[in-house]
């Protein structure tokens, strides 16, 4: 079994995670995360009356830990980006299989249930604002799983090709990567009354997403090219900018995870909801229902 030294797993002195300030015991073995750290609050308002056993805020890390319907559930903010959840998935994994007080990896291994709920921007004219939308693949623009071991076995090179010809991607960026989430997930989450689709994980809101201020695009045209990429009978429906690498790094550790979102913005025929609240709840509300 491995051995992880001071520097690789940083454990804080009253035996927490690093930067998730999490004990293991209070990690539960189905996670809901977002994107907001004040939304870990809105999905703990449906927690069973008394059975939160913790509440923990680090930056923007903010988790609690209760009871929906009897199911024992965290609830874990990652804030923006793939970055922030690189830390999160790493300390989660670590957290279930490592012993924090001999530093070795466990020889018994916890796979834990992980969804990202959050909002994301539609990129197809029948994709109406407010749908509930899941994806079954992440098109990672992060580059984050590139740095992991076998990054190639847990992808869709085919896709991720056609993807790059089709798109002319900008070749100082990182190479796309596409990875799907779990199937058995998906399927219990999803039901037949959520849209699923494919979906851009950015590593921007701006350029990265086809958006233009005051500094002018790379690929001007990049999301009518998104938009039009076909693969395999699959297309592009919306973006966000978390899923890939939760999905990718859950499928190098062992755990099950997907992103469902609510479409919030119309890209294709440039419109926006920014009240949007009331439709996240009931999204929470139906994942916890499923999960």
């Amino acid at each position: 079994m491995k051995t992880f030294p001071a520097s690789q797993l940083i454990i804080n002195a009253d035996g927490s995670a690093f930067h998730l300030h999490l004990k293991p015991e209070f990690l539960a073995d189905k996670v809901i995360l977002v994107g907001d750290q004040d939304r870990v609050n809105m999905v703990a308002s449906f927690f069973d009356e008394g059975s939160i056993e913790c509440d923990v805020q680090s930056r923007e890390f903010h988790t609690i830990t209760g009871k929906y319907h009897g199911k024992r559930i965290s609830c874990i903010s990652t804030g923006i980006g793939t970055d922030n959840c690189d830390i999160v998935m790493n300390e989660m994994d670590a957290l279930a299989n490592i012993d924090f007080a001999t530093r070795t990896e466990k020889a018994t291994k916890r796979s834990l249930d992980i969804v990202r709920v959050g909002t994301c921007g539609g990129m197809q004219e029948d994709i109406p604002l407010g749908t509930f939308l899941v994806s079954q693949k992440s098109i990672g623009f992060d580059g984050v799983l590139a740095f992991y071991h076998d990054r190639d076995k847990i992808v869709d090179l085919g896709f991720e090709k056609a993807f790059v010809d089709f798109v002319g991607y900008p070749k100082k960026a990182a190479v796309p990567y596409v990875v799907a989430a779990n199937p058995e997930l998906v399927d219990r989450i999803a039901r037949d009354d959520m849209m699923r689709g494919c979906t851009i994980a950015s590593n921007g809101f701006y350029g990265p997403q086809g958006r233009v201020l005051r500094v002018d695009l790379a690929v001007p045209d990049i999301n009518e090219k998104i938009t039009a990429f076909r693969y395999e009978g699959q297309r592009i429906t919306n973006y966000e900018m978390e899923g890939s690498c939760i999905a990718g790094l859950a499928l190098h550790m062992g755990h099950r995870a997907m992103t469902v979102c609510c479409v919030i913005a119309q890209r294709k025929i440039e419109a926006a909801n920014t009240d949007y609240k009331p439709r996240i709840k009931e999204l929470v509300k139906t994942v916890l229902e499923r999960i």
